[in-house]
């Protein structure tokens, strides 16, 4: 079964194309990473699929149904953090993560050991009792990773999941991803760091200019020399194409 789908999404900002045709699944036990430069889409794709983007032509699917109007059973079952971690300002670390317990389903008194439970796994005891408006970015990040991956969802996406944190931060969530994945999970990462998808993903997409360009392997060598191989090699695909259809072009 296909947890996370995107099927031949398209969609455009005015005039601007930001995905064009972009069809990507990731199954379960799975992690693949969308890898791209900076407005290549991966963004926008990922919005689309956790349903804050309805896109502009195609479907997006999350364990089998439409992200913007999920079952409760099944947004029990989903995880995502997208653009920014989603957490309450004014709630303590552990007063979000027990929130994010009870919006999941867990009992009241479920929901505080859940909640104690994540602190330690995220690394955030010292600051348990600190108002999440009072955290650094990182610590901040690692928060809302928390709160929206504590429950086990069977799918899991997280834009840039690294951006913003320290070494420590980087393997406590390199070992929650693939922790994840092992548990069966399906796990969509976004990130245009090569050598660190590189080393949780089962699968690299390629992303450039809205379309898929290719994969990587994760475990092989020269990654960044053959992702630029692949984007200089679409981009001169793209400039041929176009040449083509104007005039003075070959037919």
């Amino acid at each position: 079964m296909t947890a996370l789908r995107l099927d031949n999404v398209t969609h455009t900002f005015g005039e601007r194309s930001a995905l064009d045709r972009l069809t990507l699944t990731v199954r379960p036990g799975q992690v693949t990473a969308l890898i791209g430069l900076n407005g290549a889409g991966k963004t926008t794709a990922l919005r689309a699929l956790s349903g804050r983007l309805h896109p502009t032509d195609g479907e997006a699917t999350i364990l089998g149904h439409d992200p913007a109007d999920l079952p409760f059973d099944v947004a029990a079952r989903f995880g995502h953090v997208v653009d920014t971690p989603l957490v309450y300002p004014d709630l303590t670390v552990t007063e979000n993560l027990r929130c994010a317990a009870r919006l999941h389903g867990r009992s009241r008194r479920a929901a505080i050991p859940a909640a104690s439970a994540a602190v330690d796994r995220m690394g955030l005891e010292a600051w348990r009792h600190a108002r999440a408006r009072t955290l650094s970015m990182g610590n901040r990040q690692r928060l809302g990773i928390a709160c929206a991956t504590f429950h086990r969802p069977s799918a899991v996406i997280l834009d840039e999941p690294t951006s913003a944190l320290d070494p420590q931060g980087v393997v406590l969530v390199r070992e929650l991803v693939r922790g994840l994945a092992d548990d069966g999970a399906a796990v969509l990462v976004s990130s245009h760091h090569l050598d660190e998808v590189a080393r949780i993903a089962d699968e690299i997409v390629v992303l450039h200019a809205g379309r898929d360009v290719g994969r990587l392997e994760p475990g092989g060598t020269d990654l960044e020399q053959r992702f630029f191989a692949m984007v200089l090699d679409a981009d001169t695909r793209a400039a041929a194409d176009a040449h083509t259809t104007t005039p003075g072009g070959r037919a």
